[in-house]
């Protein structure tokens, strides 16, 4: 019977070993995983908008221009936004005076627009110089 014991312990001391190792190994790879997407925002363009939107499944695209003073307030944030959410969240910028194809298509008429991607199509967006915790809580949302 002590025998019977001890096998029963040491098998399932080599299956929690196994566990305990296939689950290092998954946290392994979401850590390079997230390591590897950016921590800073991505240049959006018209000839790359399609694709950056349908490979992530969830986006923000920040609309702006040079010119654009609320636009420079808000840039920091994004930056921010960009490391805090790598991993989850794709942020990019998009330059509206280079790429008005873009602009147009999504309605872009005020600066700074933050339009947020979900699957691949506008589920959000949020118009004008707001807070960086406005941002995070519409980005939560979507999140879930």
């Amino acid at each position: 019977m002590n025998g019977e014991h001890e096998q029963f312990i040491s098998d399932e001391d080599k299956e929690l070993r196994c566990i305990r190792e296939k689950k290092l190994r998954e946290l392994m790879r979401l850590r390079e995983k997230k390591q590897k997407m950016s921590t800073k925002p991505v240049h959006v363009t018209d000839s790359n908008i399609n694709e950056i939107i349908n490979k992530h499944s969830l986006a923000l695209i920040d609309c702006w221009a040079s010119w654009c003073g609320p636009c420079a307030v808000i840039a920091p944030i994004i930056e921010e936004l960009a490391k805090e959410y790598a991993g989850k969240v794709l942020v990019g910028k998009l330059n509206v005076d280079e790429n008005s194809k873009t602009a147009e298509r999504f309605q872009v008429f005020s600066i700074p627009t933050l339009l947020i991607m979900k699957n691949g199509k506008e589920v959000d967006r949020i118009v004008g110089l707001v807070p960086k915790s406005y941002v995070e809580t519409r980005l939560e949302r979507y999140l879930r």
